[in-house]
């Protein structure tokens, strides 16, 4: 779609041309095309017809028909009425664009591209200039509920904009038509002046339409608009500690999905070709935005997670460091250079990036693991169609917001909602060249399977058991901060929290101490500013590790500490669990075979670090185990031995630093490459090998078939 900068001066050069055809993400923007399009060849369209899912047919508006027309004298002022009436201000002009929906995407075609008049010379002129931009209006209101007057409100309206146009008049039928509910605003972008300083600093602050529904109903982000689906299923997000209603979650539409890969795949071909300096310069501004809002973005995972505040703050800056990393995609990017491989030969490699990409996002993180993915992608050249989850979207379309507002170009960063049917979409798209995929093992297995069969690129985080090991020699207070840190910070709801120890020798001698670490947590909403431990997500999720507990229980676990029927004052209805402690666990028991993520701690004993390690690597999930030891033998010794990806050394294992790399083994992760910067960028790019020959001689005609390094 064209550019075309807001001025009310037209080029002489302008022909009257009609705008190239083309398709299209939904209506409004086919609308915008042909309006910026008009304006900057010296004529309005305005729409002759509409049926708002089908079709909308523009014509040229000349600015009305009797404008400076002499009233006749041989006619009656009634007849001359009456023929004013019967009139229409686009009879005069043949020009009509069509356009129309077709596969969930509309097509325009000119049905006439001539006019019968002269291009304007000065957009000042048209009636259309004296339209209100949508801020406009709201102040409008604003100053209309506050008891000022048309004229005050008009000359409060000029100070921020002196080449405002509109008269009295025109507040006064805006002011009407709020009286009657009616808000919209028809407004080419092209046919206002530049908006100043001061305007852009006031729109700023104007929340968007959807976020001023109660409750907020998500959008998608399609071609760089947030839209909403109009699909009638959606998803309510509860608030975990109170099961207030946070917003609604509309599923995705097949048409507003195709709507979502054509976007990303018509700004492709221009992204891919923007300076890789220009999308770093994007990066570090995203990053500065983050840091802005940074309160705003861990008040909303709290909100809909329910993690505390503070673990809701860790979750955005580990996405962060992946953003500053990116900064630096230009030193990350490189390929290689070998110069002259052969007589006045060349070759060299190069990263390109695949096109348009897709990431599927679970609940735990909901800042983190988004920002594992597209961030890297985009900067590698890509586009991106995020996938947050529908438990708690909220993070995820507040750093899209955040990323347009660096300058990411409209249609890089699409977002779309859904479930099954969203996600086997994306696995079946033939525009879809690479899917990262972090989330339980059913559906990683499944989004592998079916990507992966179709010739994508996939990466697929699934289910994590980790584990600790307690040596007897363990530190005391080290050890146990660290095990209930990683067992029930954010609840115990993170692929990286230990939920199993397995203790060399005797938990007798570590259990009082433990469970009087684990009885100092305070549970309450994670809003809460003294809130060590949240509620789970959601009422399933609390079922769940409740019956994984009782089955623990039924088949011999000893309950230590039972947290099960905690009641928090203030949220008596939220999905509280409190701290709980299993001991004499065994790895046949249900409770250790299935992920839990909950706040439970599964504590085991064996006779030596043998057995404990042969219980790591027994185990199907293979995310990562700690060791706690002042040993520096049995430290090396698991560190060796143990089958995992992320190994931890008197630290629980945590999200590596982007510059390290984060990644799980075994059927913990399916694919090829992992999520870490270095990885992540292979897996974001393809290498192209190009071979040059260079000869000294301009006037040589000879043709060589001999293989040059034979």
């Amino acid at each position: 779609m064209m550019d075309v900068h807001s001025s009310t001066e037209i080029s002489e050069t302008a022909h009257m041309l009609p705008p190239p055809p083309g398709t299209f993400v939904d209506r409004e923007e086919l609308i915008q095309h042909v309006g910026d399009f008009a304006v900057s060849q010296g004529y309005v369209v305005t729409i002759k017809q509409s049926k708002r899912d089908k079709i909308v047919v523009l014509g040229c508006d000349r600015g009305g028909v009797y404008r400076n027309r002499r009233k006749p004298v041989e006619e009656s002022s009634a007849e001359q009425s009456r023929k004013r009436k019967s009139g229409s201000r686009l009879t005069n002009c043949p020009f009509e664009a069509v356009g129309k929906k077709d596969d969930g995407l509309w097509v325009l075609t000119i049905k006439n591209g001539t006019h019968n008049h002269e291009p304007l010379k000065d957009m000042s002129e048209h009636p259309s200039a004296r339209r209100f931009t949508e801020e406009e209006v709201f102040r409008i209101k604003e100053m209309t509920d506050a008891g000022l007057k048309p004229r005050q409100i008009l000359k409060r309206l000029r100070q921020s904009n002196p080449e405002l146009l509109s008269t009295p008049k025109h507040v006064y039928n805006v002011k009407a038509k709020l009286r009657q509910g009616n808000t919209n605003v028809r407004n080419f972008k092209s046919l206002r002046p530049e908006k100043s300083a001061g305007r852009n600093n006031y729109l700023a602050v104007i929340e968007p339409s959807w976020r001023q529904c109660n409750p907020v109903r998500v959008p998608n982000l399609i071609g760089g608009r947030f839209v909403d689906s109009l699909s009638c299923a959606s998803i309510e997000i509860l608030n975990p500690a109170s099961q207030q209603v946070v917003s609604q979650v509309p599923m995705t539409t097949c048409e507003e999905f195709k709507a979502a890969v054509f976007s990303a795949k018509r700004a492709f071909s221009l992204w891919r070709n923007t300076p890789i300096t220009t999308r770093q310069r994007i990066m570090f501004k995203f990053q500065e935005l983050i840091c802005r809002d940074i309160d705003k973005i861990a008040m909303s995972i709290s909100t809909e997670h329910g993690k505390t505040l503070q673990d809701a703050h860790v979750d955005v800056l580990r996405g962060l460091e992946v953003v500053e990393h990116a900064c630096g995609m230009a030193n990350l990017q490189k390929g290689e250079f070998i110069p002259n491989v052969s007589n006045g030969i060349d070759t060299y490699s190069i990263r390109e990036p695949l096109g348009v990409c897709a990431g599927i996002c679970p609940f735990d993180f909901p800042a983190m693991i988004p920002l594992w993915m597209f961030p890297l992608a985009v900067t590698c050249g890509n586009t991106f169609i995020l996938k947050p989850s529908e438990q708690n979207p909220g993070a995820s379309v507040m750093l899209a917001e955040l990323a347009i507002e660096a300058g990411l170009p409209n249609g890089v960063l699409n977002i779309v909602h859904g479930t099954n049917d969203i996600v086997n979409s994306i696995c079946d798209d033939d525009d879809i060249k690479a899917v990262s995929f972090v989330g339980s093992n059913t559906v990683g297995d499944s989004v592998y399977a079916r990507a992966s069969t179709k010739g994508r690129w996939v990466q697929s985080n699934i289910g994590a058991k980790n584990h600790a090991v307690i040596m007897p020699d363990a530190r005391v207070d080290s050890t146990l901060k660290a095990l209930v840190t990683a067992g029930f910070g954010a609840a115990g709801q993170k692929c990286t929290a230990l939920s199993a120890v397995v203790f060399v020798g005797s938990f007798s001698q570590w259990e009082d101490k433990l469970v009087n670490h684990v009885k100092a947590l305070k549970v309450n909403a994670g809003t809460e500013p003294d809130a060590d431990l949240g509620p789970v997500i959601s009422k399933q999720a609390k079922e769940h590790t409740c019956r994984l507990i009782q089955t623990g229980l039924e088949s011999g676990a000893k309950l230590v500490l039972d947290g099960r029927n905690i009641v928090v004052p203030g949220y008596e209805h939220g999905n509280f669990i409190g701290p709980t402690i299993l001991s004499d666990v065994t790895v046949d028991m249900g409770c250790y075979k299935d992920e839990i993520l909950g706040p439970v701690l599964l504590c085991m004993e064996v006779d030596n670090i043998q057995e404990a390690i042969n219980i790591v690597n027994s185990n199907k999930y293979g995310n990562g185990a700690s060791i706690f030891t002042t040993s520096n033998a049995a430290a090396r010794k698991f560190q060796t031995e143990v089958e995992v990806g992320q190994v931890g050394i008197n630290v629980p294992i945590s999200v590596s630093l982007p510059f390290s790399s984060f990644i799980s083994s075994r059927p913990s992760f399916v694919g090829d490459l992992s999520f870490d910067v270095r990885a992540g960028i292979q897996f974001y790019t393809q290498i192209k090998t190009v071979t040059k020959k260079w000869t000294d001689s301009l006037d040589g005609d000879e043709i060589s078939l001999e293989i040059p390094f034979a």
